[in-house]
This record gives structure tokens, sequence and C-alpha cells, in this order.
């Protein structure tokens, strides 16, 4: 498996919260959950430690073990606890976190892993393709998102309106009822969304955080089908192009009315060619 993908931070010269990694036959794409100003933590690490720790962790244990993957992302979760459980107070609702997605070739089959709200594309050659996207976070998030959409982006109004909006779903993290996400509770990987495919079945994937699925979701640019068409004649990092021009097009959330004015954009794109997976 070769993997083509593009990476990069919301703004120069900021830490990329996002993670993307990969192996012969596996990949991992992880979506930090960014903490804005004024919402304290009682961990002393930031969310690209976390995310960047758990990533390198579950692709190295992807790679050394065969088990089903929300053993994996639960054994993960707890190694990287364990490397900061005496130092943070990790009850406190403010430890990092990140959506997770796992996808893993194994003889003739594909298994793919779901956490949090970062996209997993599947091309089986049919006119739209699969989309597989945990939408719990968006769910709890549609209600409590009135005030902060209707604030201008880059006033102070809309700053605090954020932190109000993050600290609000903080209380349903990882909880019953609310949204799951990796965090510092194992049991998290029990919610995961999981499936296995045949591999032949499918002719691409795509492997998308938030950052990215927004020209579909969000921005309403493409369809699902028209932006694996991007991914497999222009590559990941045109994908990223769109996306910033589309937020450069309306800095202040008028069209487009989100949380944050940028975000990290991540894509990995991998074509199906000869019974194994590689890169356009």
């Amino acid at each position: 498996m070769r993997v083509a993908f593009a990476s990069e931070p919301a703004y120069p010269g900021r830490p990329n919260e996002d993670f993307i990694g990969a192996t012969a036959d596996a990949v991992v794409l992880l979506d930090g959950a960014s903490i804005p100003p004024g919402v304290t933590s009682a961990c002393s690490h930031s969310v690209r430690w976390y995310s960047h720790t758990l990533g390198s962790t579950l692709l190295a244990e992807m790679t050394q073990s065969a088990g089903p993957l929300p053993e994996l992302l639960a054994q993960g979760i707890k190694h990287v606890t364990s490397l900061h459980d005496f130092t943070c107070d990790l009850a406190h609702g403010g430890s990092p976190s990140a959506t997770v997605i796992m996808l893993r070739q194994a003889a003739d089959h594909l298994d793919w892993l779901v956490l949090g709200d970062s996209t997993l594309i599947l091309d089986t050659g049919t006119p739209e393709p699969i989309v597989i996207c945990d939408d719990r976070l968006e769910q709890i998030a549609s209600p409590h998102r009135t005030r902060l959409d209707s604030l201008r982006g880059g006033t102070p109004e809309h700053a605090e309106a954020r932190r109000e909006y993050v600290e609000t779903l903080g209380t349903y993290r990882n909880r019953d009822g609310g949204f799951w996400v990796a965090s510092t509770d194992p049991l998290a990987a029990d919610h995961a969304l999981i499936g296995t495919i045949p591999a032949d079945q499918v002719r691409a994937a795509a492997l998308l955080t938030d950052g990215t699925a927004d020209t579909v979701s969000r921005y309403g640019l493409m369809t699902w089908r028209q932006l694996l068409d991007v991914l497999a004649q222009d590559g990941p990092a045109e994908l990223v192009r769109r996306v910033r021009e589309a937020e450069h097009s309306d800095p202040h959330g008028e069209r487009w009315p989100r949380s944050k004015t940028h975000d990290d954009a991540t894509a990995a794109y991998l074509q199906h060619r000869a019974g194994d997976f590689r890169s356009v």
C-alpha cells in the first residue's frame, strides 16, 4: 500500500494537530481537537502531542498485530494514557482528544474503523461512493451553535461564544447519549464505527479530517464523487488548496458560519491496482 497525502496547519507556523501515517498495509488519520483560549486543561501536554503520540502508537500496533481494530485502538489509548496519568489530572474534561480513522488491508479484505467526525470514503465504482462519518458530534452540537453562528468571526464576541460552545460540548464527550472520541478512556474504542469489505470491491479510498471534508459537507463546493475525482486527478494538495481558497473568501464566517476561520486540513488518497492499493 502506497499513500498520497497532504496535511497543512490552519495557519503557517502553527503546530498541525492532525496526524497522518502509513505502512505497507495500514493507514491512520487523527484530527486533534483544538482547545480555544479560555478553556482550561489540567493536562500539560498539547493536542499535537496527543494526536501524534496516539497516531504513531496505532500505526505500530497495526503493523505488529492482526487483532480487531477496536482492540488495537483501546490498547493505544491505554498506552498513551499511561504516559501521562501520573503527571496530569486526566479526569478533567479538558484532556486532549482526537478523532481516529484506521484502515488496514489484510489478505483479501479491508478493515476500517472511524471514531469521531473525520470521514472515510470507499470508492466501489458505483455512482455514489460509500461515505463513513461518525455524526454523533454534529447531532449533539447543532442545537448549541445558534449563538456562535450568529456572530461575526474574528470578533471578541465570537471568540467568547466559541469558548462557551466548546465547554458545553465537553460535557457530552465520551458518555452515553453524547459523542465519542479518543482521549483517556479505552472504552471509547467500543463505540467506534467498524466494518470489513472485500479489497477487490474497492477501487480507491480517501481519509479526510473535517477540515478537508468541509469542501463537501460545509462549503458545498463539490459532491463526494467529485472530491474523489479531484484526489485522483490532482492529488490531495489540490483539495487542501481549494479548502483554503474557500476559507479566505469568507474570513468572517458570514457565508459559511463556523467556529474557526481556518482549520488544520489533511487528506490521504489510496488507489486500487492489481490487487493492492497504490498512489496515483
